[in-house]
């Protein structure tokens, strides 16, 4: 089997985040869950509530695309598969993923919807309540893979929130048989609660089916998919069914289970908790390019908390800072 060009391919909402600092009062007159995540399901709906954010700043976002930003800002050659609309945030996007590096070449749809966007309020703590169009990314079909790109990449790349429309959700499945057929790995990301709660049983049934090779997952959504109250049984329920768990645990750190085998690290120290999204998405990349570079677990899990680390520090979900450089030798 020849060696792969690109170290990871990734599938996932290919959106603009709009961030904006909001109090907390302010989050929940307007009916939101603090730190939470909710779909808006119209437009109209996502630009009634854009208007009434404060002043913000637009940058690319969408959960697998900012894992994927992150390798390649340490280094990794990566591609990404994601729909946007013909519109301009659309061109926003496509220009930031392939700004940094990333080959993009979806097509982009025509017509309506228009790409979909994330409206992220910003707490005075740093937490971060999201609102999410998912507009034309949710109507990515099986035909706009790059099975090439996906045979030519050590990782497939998945995330858990694209899984709800059925048109990704068939390419997804898809784009995992050409993964495996090719002889790559599979990772994926549960993504959040409410997504496994819609999709348990799918979700089970990749996992049972040793479709998964490498499973992300927070340990609130680990316990959420395996319907256990215990963060210990949670991890005895999976760990045997996949060769590599992953599993953070916010200020407590993360940890790594591979062949019965488990390994720890803490979190890295924050000066400032200024905004938590896409900190998880960047811990994932941190932990991938450990792996595809050869590193062990307890270093791709120190990379993976010094990525993150990076993204709290500051608003927005994509590494501002030089992760090369902070990463040192891990990197």
């Amino acid at each position: 089997m020849p060696q792969p060009r690109y170290a990871v391919t990734a599938i996932g909402n290919a959106i603009v985040d709009i961030l904006a600092r909001a109090e907390d009062d302010f989050i929940a007159a307007n009916g939101m869950t603090k730190g939470a995540m909710q779909l808006v399901f119209s437009p109209e709906e996502a630009d009634a509530l854009y208007a009434k954010m404060g002043p913000g700043q637009e940058v690319s976002g969408g959960s697998a695309a900012n894992t994927i930003a992150g390798m390649a800002a340490l280094g990794s050659a990566c591609g990404f598969i994601g729909q946007v609309a013909d519109d301009q945030l659309g061109q926003v996007f496509a220009h930031d993923i392939r700004a940094a590096g990333i080959r993009y070449d979806t097509a982009v749809r025509a017509g309506s919807p228009t790409t979909g966007r994330c409206l992220i309020f910003v707490s005075p703590d740093g937490q971060r309540t999201m609102n999410t169009f998912l507009g034309a990314s949710h109507y990515l079909p099986s035909e706009a893979l790059d099975r090439a790109l996906i045979e030519d990449s050590a990782y497939l790349y998945l995330e858990g929130y694209l899984w709800d429309p059925e048109e990704p959700r068939a390419a997804m499945r898809a784009a995992i048989d050409v993964a495996r057929a090719a002889g790559r790995k599979v990772a994926f990301t549960l993504s959040a609660e409410f997504v496994i709660d819609r999709h348990r049983p799918a979700f089970r049934a990749l996992i049972d089916g040793g479709l998964i090779d490498v499973l992300f997952a927070n340990d609130a959504e680990l316990m959420s998919l395996t319907q256990t109250a215990e963060l210990e049984a949670a991890i005895a329920a999976v760990a045997d069914k996949v060769p590599l768990l992953v599993v953070t645990l916010g200020p407590d750190g993360a940890m790594a289970i591979a062949g019965g085998e488990r390994t720890v690290v803490k979190a890295e120290p924050v000066e400032k908790v200024v905004d938590t999204t896409g900190a998880g998405d960047l811990f994932a990349a941190g932990f991938l390019h450990g792996q595809v570079t050869g590193r062990g677990l307890a270093d791709s899990l120190r990379l993976g908390a010094v990525c993150a680390a990076e993204c709290i520090g500051h608003m927005g979900p994509r590494p501002v800072a030089d992760l090369k450089a902070l990463g040192g030798d891990l990197a």
